[in-house]
């Protein structure tokens, strides 16, 4: 039986959990870092006396780079490797980290910020296309529900780490801590981090069989003397031009549009309330610590909204799930502006605003993986992780151009509960176009394909 039949169809064993808690891990570190200028946002004010505009830009450009790595490296690992990818990205991230953390100054800080986001962005969807093609179709959902978490348990340890870290080192400890943590990760990722099974089937790099056999040797499989055939025979050389054909070819055309909408939608209040929350309950309550606890509670929330798609998509398609958690979002998002003024209210508010919106990002990353096919995967996922970020970039700036011009806290989270709203319509209009024969994913389609070669031998 093919290779990747038998990690579809079979029970979940310990090499693949182990994929799994690695890329975990990775997610830990990597939710830490993406939101890391939000927890130093009021130190590096005072540091260099920031305007509105400028806390709204080292607030957002982070975002910016993370959304042009995820559209223009992603696409490398369809090209080189998910594996390869991954570990470039980890070494250039700690380079990054690092060199943020000695900035000497506001414009120089930017451009450093930026760097690093570049690699954040596009370590992503490799990490997530990762779990997905080592999970079983009956426990995907769940495992990437589970593997989702990563993010928010990095933002809400981060955010209680990082009072510790600025009260000791100031605003640069977070940034030194982060890449000495991502420095040990990139150790462990390269002695156990497998390749993905469909990257060499599809690809057929050199070693290919070998790393094949070697997959298959730790699920207790026999050595194969040859690859399986490919299921694609795609002729077409160019890597952007294969990707835009496979994504905008027929149905696959409204579905990327819909998906692009719902996350880009999604993204945009949850870098909107995770950059600004801290400062504006900061502002609030007059207590920085306050506004600190408030940020890592919206973490908090993600990893409960985490743990609720992993229940729920057992039960319920995906999509479905997504669509709940999302609608909830905006539901939270205008109790949030209700009970602004309410401290007590509004740190468990907060939580409720992580359910929704962290927790919205990780349901996204579940059902993004399965509407590709195995030879664009990761580029798909990462142009639509580019597009959303890009629209992200503008939610800070935009939430600092509202509140300069008069526009009160609660007003501008009532605005991003709208922008939720849009979001739940959006995935709700996605799954609609799965019904009928249009009723089966990539991944199970790739599944038939194997049968029928499978048959055929």
């Amino acid at each position: 039986m093919e290779l990747r039949d038998v990690i579809r169809r079979g029970p979940m064993r310990g090499f693949q959990w182990a994929v799994v808690v690695l890329c975990i891990c990775l997610t830990i570190i990597d939710g830490y870092e993406i939101l890391v200028t939000s927890f130093t946002l009021s130190s590096l004010t005072k540091e260099w006396g920031l305007d509105v505009g400028q806390q709204g830009l080292v607030a957002s450009i982070g975002t910016l780079g993370m959304g042009i790595g995820a559209a223009f490296l992603a696409p490398l690992a369809d090209r080189f490797g998910r594996r390869a990818h991954i570990l470039a990205s980890l070494l250039l991230i700690v380079v990054g980290m690092t060199l943020s953390g000695l900035a000497p100054s506001f414009g120089i800080f930017l451009v450093f910020r930026f760097f690093a986001g570049l690699f954040l962005g596009g370590i992503v969807p490799s990490l997530n296309v990762l779990v997905s093609e080592y999970a079983s179709d009956a426990r995907r959902g769940s495992v990437m529900g589970i593997y989702g978490m990563g993010f928010p348990i990095g933002s809400a340890l981060g955010g209680f780490l990082s009072i510790w870290l600025i009260g000791n080192f100031g605003w640069r400890g977070p940034f030194f801590f982060s890449a000495i943590v991502t420095a040990l990760l990139t150790v462990w990722a390269f002695a156990a981090l497998p390749e993905s099974v469909g990257f060499l089937v599809e690809r057929r790099p050199a070693g290919a069989l070998e790393a094949y056999n070697k997959i298959g040797a730790k699920l207790g499989l026999p050595p194969d003397k040859e690859l399986p055939p490919p299921t694609h025979h795609d002729t077409q050389k160019s890597l952007f031009g294969t990707l835009l054909k496979g994504m905008f070819t027929g149905k696959m055309a409204i579905r990327t549009v819909y998906l692009w909408l719902a996350y880009a939608t999604l993204i945009a209040a949850f870098y909107f309330a995770n950059s600004f929350t801290a400062r504006l309950v900061t502002q609030s309550t007059g207590d920085n610590n306050i506004g600190i606890v408030a940020q890592a509670l919206v973490s908090v929330g993600g990893i409960i909204g985490g743990l609720l798609f992993a229940v729920l998509a057992t039960r319920l398609n995906t999509r479905i799930v997504t669509m709940i958690l999302v609608g909830f979002g905006t539901i939270a998002y205008f109790a949030f502006a209700q009970f602004f003024s309410v401290t007590s209210i509004v740190l468990v508010l907060a939580v409720a605003i992580g359910i929704a919106a962290n927790g919205g990002v990780l349901a996204y990353y579940a059902i993004s993986p399965p509407i590709y096919p195995t030879q664009i995967r990761a580029g798909a996922v990462g142009l639509m992780m580019g597009f959303g970020r890009v629209v992200a970039f503008l939610a800070p700036n935009i939430a600092a151009f509202l509140l300069a011009r008069g526009f009160t806290a609660p007003n501008v989270y009532q605005v991003y509960g709208v922008v939720l709203a849009v979001s739940a319509l959006a995935v709700w209009l996605l799954h609609r176009t799965y019904s009928g024969d249009d009723s089966l994913d990539a991944m199970q389609i790739e599944a038939l394909e194997m049968e029928k070669l499978d048959a055929g031998r």
